[in-house]
């Protein structure tokens, strides 16, 4: 069987995989009318996946591939892909405690947020974590940090190659102007980061990523080249091997027009070798940051129809799942379609006439739509839509808007015998915990302070530990 009949015959695995998952949460009451909306995560798919990874890069160059936590920020999740050998990717705080929930060590976790503050640059160098500083300011800020001593960990520098842009706009962070590292184009920069190298001996990495969605492989490939080529002058400039590792980052575009994975692993990593040959020869640490490629074709969003209707002669189908979880694809619907799926009330794939619908959500405004002028077979109240390659970002990047919950996410897998087995990866949102995080305990605080009587009401006893305040204005509270 041929590489390209084999991944064809995955990608059908898959699919049926999910077929029956859907059938089994409606089975279960996991989607249903108590239940109207639900993300289902196929295990089997996203650990072939990080197969795949593994696989396409195997060669004399030691690689770390990390997961993108910003992909699907559910520990569950990470844990899964912290046992199958990954490293992860992490942008904020919250994914960094979430990484470190999930049972990543320090020196699995690459610290990449441009907006790192001088608490979490601390706990970043204390504990050895790999930092990617975003530019000349927060070099300086480690300057001070380290104090002539050795870092515990890499730390590299981001560069913004500045080869354009791909297909989405928002998604290419190697334009001219983006905001993400240090342009190299810019008057002097190449200059500059080549002095930033000789004059810190603890800088040894370069960090380069292009895009995600939308950009094409050589275009990617382009950009690491310039990383590459930099390091190469820099190593050169210096006289030793200051640069032991490049950071080549993700975004591996996804394919949303149908259930085969391309492009795969294996043709990115093609395009580097003929574009950037020397990469691979195991002189520098390869570092990735894939995220959207390892989960985006094991998810599924299920979401039970509530009525259809008619409107100016198209027909809309109105379910559950809109902004609040596909919210990517509502606003930006061009660059985020979703191949969409209708079952029956039992969760049996349809069959017979077709019709062309809108799938609509239930969020408060005209453009929630997951999807426009489809032929789909005819949708008719209780039956189930299915959101397909919904595994990234649509699980964990929760719209809040209409203050509508968070659904579960079950994970499963599919045993020989076609039995499926679920294992709750986050519980749905209840209605009371909405209220409860929109400010519930606090509920009376801005009645008394439109009080007439507010301005006299007795100020709150200091905290006996705190330090003294300064002195209040007079008629503070």
């Amino acid at each position: 069987m041929t590489s390209g009949s084999a991944a064809g015959s995955a990608a059908q695995q898959r699919g049926i995989r999910q077929s029956a998952a859907l059938a089994r949460a409606v089975e279960e009451g996991l989607l249903g009318p108590h239940a109207p909306v639900v993300g289902l995560l196929d295990v089997d798919g996203v650990l072939t996946a990080v197969d795949a990874l593994n696989e396409a890069f195997e060669g004399p160059a030691p690689v770390r591939h990390t997961f993108a936590a910003k992909a699907c920020g559910l520990v569950p999740v990470l844990r899964l892909l912290a046992d199958a050998g990954m490293g992860c990717e992490v942008a904020s705080p919250g994914e960094l405690e979430q990484a470190l929930a999930a049972g990543f060590p320090y020196n699995r976790l690459v610290f990449d947020s441009p907006a790192k503050t001088v608490e979490e640059l601390e706990f970043a160098l204390a504990h050895g974590i790999a930092i990617n500083l975003d530019n000349f300011q927060e070099m300086a800020r480690v300057d001070r940090l380290l104090a002539g001593r050795p870092a515990a960990g890499p730390i590299g520098l981001r560069v913004n190659p500045q080869v354009g842009a791909g297909a989405i706009g928002a998604m290419s962070t190697a334009t001219a102007t983006s905001k993400f590292g240090v342009a190299l184009r810019d008057p002097g920069a190449v200059d500059a980061v080549i002095d930033a190298f000789a004059r810190r001996p603890w800088l040894n990495r370069l960090h380069a990523h292009v895009g995600s969605q939308g950009c094409p492989l050589p275009l990617i490939a382009h950009g690491i080249r310039v990383a590459y080529e930099l390091a190469e002058r820099i190593n050169a400039q210096l006289g030793h091997d200051r640069i032991t590792g490049i950071d080549i980052g993700g975004g591996l575009p996804v394919n949303f027009d149908g259930e085969d994975d391309r492009p795969t692993y294996a043709d990115h990593v093609a395009e580097l070798r003929r574009g950037v040959p020397g990469l691979f020869d195991g002189r520098y640490t390869l570092i990735t940051e894939f995220g959207r490629s390892l989960l985006a074709k094991s998810g599924t969003v299920g979401t039970v129809v509530e009525y259809t209707k008619s409107a100016g002669g198209r027909r809309i189908a109105v379910t559950h799942a809109g902004a609040q979880v596909a919210t990517r694809t509502v606003f930006m619907p061009d660059s985020w379609p979703l191949r969409v799926g209708v079952f029956d009330a039992a969760g049996r794939p349809k069959q017979g006439p077709t019709e062309i619908v809108d799938i609509a959500g239930p969020c408060c405004f005209a453009g929630d739509l997951t999807a426009t002028g489809r032929e789909l077979p005819v949708v008719e109240p209780g039956d189930v839509v299915a959101l397909h390659d919904t595994g990234a970002y649509y699980f964990s990047s929760h719209f809040s808007y209409n203050s509508l919950p968070r659904p579960a996410v079950y994970g499963y897998r599919t045993g020989a015998d076609g039995q499926v087995r679920f294992a709750l990866v986050r519980e749905a949102q209840s209605v009371r915990e909405i209220v409860e995080e929109s400010g519930l305990a606090q509920a009376d605080a801005l009645v008394a302070l439109a009080a007439p009587d507010a301005d006299a009401a007795p100020a709150p006893a200091p905290d006996a530990d705190a330090a003294p305040a300064p002195d209040a204005a007079p008629d503070a509270d």
